[in-house]
């Protein structure tokens, strides 16, 4: 089902005639991507923001590098009809396994997590964790990035194949995710590592959690923040930064959106108006 948004008119009008008005496409496989669109709502709160969450196909981190490349295409078409002036790829596997092929294929900029959450890492210790889904773990992206800024220093991942339902569902606070926490952190203990890197944005959700069972000197990365400072510096470097008064952020998912509803509520502290979407129509075959 495709519906049209109250706001497309909008968007429409200010990319065609004013670039720096046009929306910037943000996406995760669900609520993950929020950690992002806080950042951007504290760093950068001029810009007009569309949010797309593949809530239909979560989690991402158990796909192949072929569906996960095919949904990425699917979601950058259907943000390239509405005219985004650049894209977030709020979602490490996605940033992981599709990044360095579609920023070729599409005429935007596209901007994925994993560098400047490794770029941070670096600069905080010499003893670090990666915790991450298993596709983003098995890619070993972030370990190449961190060694390729720092080959001195080092890196542990942990692949953590049940936070991201967790999250999903809404389960933080409940004793088995403690449990479970726990388990993942317990190799990464072990090596005395000094900085944990969330190698999911779905992560962030869980630092209650996380900060309770690390010893308090571990420094924790959250890439969201450090991918909208790039965001930002990129922004200007194009000179497209909006200085008018943001939109209201469009929300749209390919599953349920009532349930998207109640979790943005959640975590953003506001009701989203949500519409679905399929994002597969998007692409001409």
């Amino acid at each position: 089902m495709h519906s049209t948004s109250i706001f497309d008119n909008h968007f429409d009008t200010f990319s065609s005639q004013e670039p720096q008005r046009a929306p910037i496409g943000v996406f995760d496989s669900g609520v993950g991507g929020l950690t992002v669109l806080r950042q951007i709502y504290q760093q950068l709160p001029n810009e007009s923001i569309i949010y797309v969450g593949d809530t239909a196909r979560l989690p991402y981190g158990i796909r192949s590098q072929t569906e996960i490349l095919q949904f990425v295409r699917e979601i950058l078409h259907w943000m390239q009809q509405q005219r985004v002036k650049m894209a977030v790829m709020a979602c490490n596997t996605s940033s992981a396994l599709a990044l360095d092929i579609v920023r070729q294929e599409f005429n935007f900029p596209i901007l994925g997590v994993i560098l400047p959450g490794a770029k941070a890492a670096v600069q905080q210790g010499q003893r670090i964790g990666v915790i991450a889904t298993p596709a983003t773990a098995q890619s070993n992206a972030y370990r190449q990035a961190i060694l390729e800024i720092n080959p001195n220093v080092q890196v542990w991942q942990v692949s953590c194949p049940e936070f991201v339902p967790l999250i999903e569902q809404n389960r933080i606070h409940d004793p088995y995710t403690t449990e479970i926490a726990k388990t993942y952190l317990e190799p990464l203990l072990r090596q005395e590592i000094d900085t944990l890197v969330y190698g999911c944005t779905h992560y962030p959700h869980l630092s209650p959690v996380l900060r309770s069972l690390l010893p308090s000197q571990v420094k924790l990365i959250n890439p969201a923040v450090h991918v909208v400072a790039a965001c930002s510096q990129e922004l200007d470097i194009l000179g497209i930064k909006n200085t008018h008064p943001p939109m209201p952020t469009r929300f749209a998912v390919s599953g349920c959106p009532q349930q998207f509803t109640q979790s943005g509520l959640h975590w953003l502290g506001y009701t989203p108006m949500v519409e679905q979407v399929c994002f597969a129509d998007a692409v001409v075959s």
